[in-house]
Parts: structure tokens; C-alpha cells; sequence
């Protein structure tokens, strides 16, 4: 079976970095998009950044030029690097893989269990 842990989350003061990770596992052939969502108390779950094969990257408006999503897909890992970190950007940052391909099944999505980032001084 696919899983997705996430890493790295926690409390960091505004204008900081955090870099979270996710590393999907279980027999995997092949991941076509690796992304990152967040859902703030109260609020929708929202696309953050999205990583997808051959290298193309979409990033929600609101965190443009301060988070950099990159992958490896050697290890089936992507990374979440936020820079500058608002209290707004506080949520729970669900990591998505789409399209992931087993020997024994094909997942049209699998998520990871989430990963807490609180923004505050």
C-alpha cells in the first residue's frame, strides 16, 4: 500500500523557514505530480505548489516567490521550502501524489497524513 509521511513542520516566528519533506513509499513505479495543500482552521483545503513531471511547478498566488517546491525522484521525495513566513500561512500541510503507479495497482491519489505549521512570535 502507498503512504506519504510529511516532515518538518512546527512553530517558527514570522519572517522565518521551514522546509517540510514528504516521502511516498510501497512498491512505487511511478508518480506523475507530487504536491503540496494547506487547510487553515475554518478554511478549504488549498493548493500551495505542485510539482509535476518533467519539471513543470504552479505555486498559489499567495505564496509566489517566498516557497520553492522541488522533488526527487530518485527517493519519490518532495520538499516544501517556505521563506518568509507570514502568520497566514499558519495551516495543516497535506502533501498529495497524483497518478502513482504500483506493480500490482495504479492510485489515481494518494495524501499524507498532514503536518502542522503554526506561524507566530
Amino acid at each position: 500500500q502507498v503512504q506519504l509521511v510529511e516532515s518538518g513542520g512546527g512553530l517558527v516566528q514570522p519572517g522565518g523557514s521551514l522546509k517540510l519533506s514528504c516521502a511516498a513509499s510501497g512498491g512505487i513505479l511511478s508518480i506523475h505530480a507530487m504536491g503540496w495543500y494547506r487547510q487553515a482552521p475554518g478554511k478549504q483545503r488549498e493548493l500551495v505548489a505542485i510539482f509535476s513531471t518533467g519539471g513543470n511547478t504552479n505555486y498559489a498566488d499567495s505564496v509566489k516567490g517566498r516557497f520553492t517546491i522541488s522533488r526527487d525522484n530518485g527517493k519519490n521525495t518532495v520538499y516544501l521550502q517556505m521563506n518568509s513566513l507570514k502568520p497566514e500561512d499558519t495551516a495543516v500541510y497535506y502533501c498529495k501524489a497524483d497518478r502513482v503507479a504500483t506493480i500490482i495497482h495504479r492510485y489515481p491519489e494518494v495524501w499524507g497524513q498532514g503536518t502542522l505549521v503554526t506561524v507566530s512570535s
